[in-house]
């Protein structure tokens, strides 16, 4: 079992390819990112059952998460790399030509770790409950996780698919809500505010969670929880409270980082603030 000590390495390593990647091409989406770091490397290290050498696209015999927030994808790329899906030079391609590392995670060309394309937001969670429910008709144990952003669940599609998955008992998933309470065009409370995250899914009928998503040891215990809250007929909510921008002090908190690349004197003074742990690519 990978140590807390393992997983803060791994995140601040992530940080370090996102913002190296994102610079490199001058696009990209650098603060959501950088504020799911520790989830992604809890993710992958701790709480997945998993086999990157064995990936298939159906994902039965397996834990299978689902990115649905797909701006998010350099995190994701970076962190399924380290986490040996496909050689992390490849790191390098993101989002240039004939890339396999697009902007937005794809499935045209075959890269590991992705089972589709995402990043029109709001469909991920309709996705995960179609594959939760495929696990259940299969007789499959293994559990269903999506990551979707709070600004994406201003999406209608987001509550037909959460009273949907109430109705049918989906209760092999695990959602998860990246709850920086940022957007692209300003904080959530000035462009559409969500009121009571909490009790807004609990009265959709889900079991629901909080948790800082920057703190491991929090992270890791809200996460096992979800495990043990499946399989009691209700679906389960991960509010994961984030910071966006996290780890870089002129980028922490500020909505302005949704989708702008850092110069070249800002990448040096990111990078100085983050540890290389595992290795540049």
């Amino acid at each position: 079992m990978n140590s807390e000590k393992e997983i803060s390495n791994l995140a601040s390593q992530i940080r370090r390819d996102v913002l190296r990647m994102i610079h490199a091409v001058q696009s990209g989406h650098p603060g959501a990112p950088l504020g799911c770091a520790e989830f992604f490397a809890a993710l992958y290290l701790r709480i997945l059952k998993h086999d990157p050498a064995g990936f298939k696209m159906d994902g039965m015999g397996e834990d299978v998460f689902f990115l649905s927030n797909g701006h998010l994808s350099a995190g994701w790329y970076s962190v399924l790399a380290r986490s040996d899906y496909f050689d992390i030079a490849e790191l390098g391609s993101f989002r240039k030509l004939n890339s396999r590392l697009q902007g937005h995670p794809a499935t045209a060309d075959g890269l590991p770790g992705v089972r589709v394309a995402s990043g029109s937001l709001g469909q991920g969670l309709s996705v995960a409950i179609g594959y939760s429910l495929s696990k259940k008709l299969n007789k499959d144990p293994y559990h269903v996780y999506v990551l979707m952003g709070d600004g994406e669940i201003q999406e209608g599609q987001v509550w037909e698919a959460a009273i949907f998955a109430t109705a049918k008992k989906v209760d092999n998933l695990i959602a998860v809500i990246d709850y920086n309470k940022k957007q692209i065009d300003g904080p959530l409370h000035e462009v559409m505010p969500l009121g009571n995250l909490k009790n807004k899914w609990e009265s959709f009928g889900w079991q629901v969670l909080e948790t800082d998503g920057n703190n491991v040891k929090e992270l890791l215990a809200a996460m096992e929880q979800a495990k043990a809250l499946t399989g009691k007929g209700k679906p389960v909510m991960v509010l994961m409270h984030t910071i966006m921008g996290k780890g870089v002090d002129f980028m922490e908190d500020r909505h302005q980082w949704h989708g702008s690349p850092p110069n070249d004197a800002q990448l040096q003074s990111a990078l100085s603030q983050l540890e290389e742990t595992l290795g540049d690519y």
